[in-house]
């Protein structure tokens, strides 16, 4: 089996994983937990979990490297995805929320280009440009149409991509498990500053919504886990593509649990992101060849 061929299984078991964490969310969100609260919740857990793992791997929880000018970046946009993606989970349609952050990729290409001043050909600008009219489809930003509740996915992909972005500059000898307890204290934080806009006493999921989020964080801990290997095994342009699994996932998900019956102008707005960032990756890969 070729280090690339591994790559990929571990890329569809992690975006396997992620689709289940967000159909999760979303369920613990309709028991009547509220997305400020599940999101504590499904944070603390996943830190402690994390917290755990760092113990047995021999690393210390808490490093100095977390208030390096990179992390505090990476994390102030993490707080950002995470925040607006949770109020997404639970007020916007799961279909409409996974298609969207499909288009991370995207925004993450365009940042390298603006800000890290990598150089794109004119071919990946067109992919980039078809990515974002397939967004445009998705949330249709016209009166009769416009979708309010999407924006909350944008908001929430944007911070994502922010924090993919600031990755790059990260410190490399910060351990996988150390960057998961600092992302899970992200989750944490989020769920707060979600909570003080709330409104009204905070009241603890039911026993229901409980198990359903504490099986969000032992899921989702499995799908950092996997994707970080992914990323580290493998040809990254080879392995990439493979996170666009977790859209097909989403759709099945949302058809099975949530009756989601995504109508034509979303599939085509997924499909042209989708399309999009396969171009654009795998032309990346052309390049360095």
């Amino acid at each position: 089996m070729t280090d690339n061929f591994r790559g990929a299984l571990w890329m569809t078991l992690a975006m396997i994983g992620f689709g289940i964490e967000d159909a999760l969310f979303k369920a613990a969100t309709a028991q009547g937990a509220s997305a400020g609260v599940a999101t504590v919740q499904f944070g603390l857990v996943a830190m402690l979990l994390y917290a755990l793992y760092a113990c047995q791997q021999g690393v210390t929880v808490w490093t100095r490297e977390y208030l390096k000018k990179g992390l505090l970046i990476r994390t102030a946009f993490e707080i950002m995805g995470r925040l607006f993606f949770a109020l997404s989970l639970a007020y916007t349609p799961l279909s409409t929320t996974s298609a969207i952050l499909q288009a991370a990729p995207l925004v993450v290409m365009l940042g390298a280009a603006v800000v890290l001043g990598e150089h794109i050909g004119p071919r990946r600008w067109a992919a980039m440009a078809v990515g974002f009219v397939g967004v445009l489809l998705i949330i249709r930003p016209t009166p009769e149409a416009f979708q309010a509740n999407a924006i909350l996915a944008v908001l929430g992909m944007i911070g994502f991509a922010g924090r993919d972005l600031a990755t790059r500059t990260a410190p490399l000898h910060v351990h996988a498990a150390q960057l998961g307890v600092l992302g899970f204290a992200v989750v944490t934080f989020a769920g707060c500053v979600i909570m003080l806009f709330e409104g009204g006493p905070a009241h603890l999921p039911n026993p229901t919504a409980a198990l359903l989020l504490c099986a969000t964080a032992v899921i989702g801990t499995i799908g950092y886990t996997a994707i970080t290997q992914a990323m580290r095994t493998g040809e990254v342009a080879v392995v990439a593509p493979f996170r666009y699994t977790r859209l097909l996932v989403a759709l099945v998900l949302a058809y099975w649990l949530f009756d989601e019956r995504p109508d034509a102008l979303t599939l085509c707005g997924a499909a042209l992101i989708v399309a999009s960032g396969i171009y654009s990756l795998l032309r990346e890969r052309r390049a360095k060849t």
